[in-house]
């Protein structure tokens, strides 16, 4: 997961973009708001409490996505099983899920080439996300942004519920039922209707819960 920040340590117009990474070969619940490494969009590391620097391809997709979309806050990036199930299958994801609907028109497929060490490869992420929130790198993984960290957080897990959804279908061996488009369009417009996201509680809920079981994130 990276964030992205402008700071105020460079004066207008010296100003430089910023973003957070975590810090290579740390545990997931090791990272930390102090540990997490601070790199401008060209790889400079700003500050790296750890010393463990960042990993490479990590750098390239994430600096890929917020160089070119100035309004997301958050990218997040994952290696799940069903995610990279579903990015190996030729038909992508398939709208038989609420879960999936929900994503109806916002998830962007780009083709795998290694792994993604060579910076010229950015430009063709950007081009394959457009401006959809959600990304399905084939044969690797999934990738969601967001304008905040709850929102890419959103997008992650109806991505991930969905791929888990269809791995499950597909390995029943039975026809499934997959709803029309236009079903599909109206599922994910009913997400998207005013004032849902924000009356949702789920990421306040998820807040609470880390406070108690862990709140040295925070440190």
């Amino acid at each position: 997961m990276s964030r992205f920040e402008k700071t105020a340590e460079f004066p207008v117009p010296s100003h430089r973009l910023h973003f957070l990474l975590n810090a290579y070969g740390l545990m997931w619940d090791e990272v930390t708001a102090s540990n997490l490494v601070k790199i401008t969009l060209d790889g400079e590391i700003v500050d790296d409490p750890t010393g463990l620097g960042f990993n490479q391809a990590g750098f390239v997709i994430h600096s890929a996505i917020h160089a070119a979309r100035p309004e997301v806050q958050c990218v997040m990036h994952t290696h799940t099983a069903a995610g990279i199930a579903v990015s190996a299958q030729e038909q992508g994801l398939l709208p038989i899920s609420q879960h999936a609907m929900r994503l109806t028109g916002n998830v962007g497929y780009h083709q795998y080439e290694g792994v993604a060490l060579n910076l010229e490869e950015r430009e063709r992420l950007v081009a394959d996300i457009g401006s959809k929130m959600t990304l399905i790198l084939h044969n690797h993984g999934l990738l969601s942004c967001g304008k905040s960290v709850r929102e890419a957080l959103d997008y992650m897990y109806y991505l991930e519920r969905a791929c888990q959804a269809q791995v499950a279908a597909l390995a029943g061996g039975c026809k499934l039922i997959v709803p029309s488009q236009a079903v599909a369009e109206g599922v994910a417009r009913s997400f998207e209707r005013p004032g849902y996201q924000e009356r949702k509680g789920e990421w306040r809920a998820l807040i609470r819960m880390l406070d108690k079981t862990d709140p040295s994130y925070k440190t």
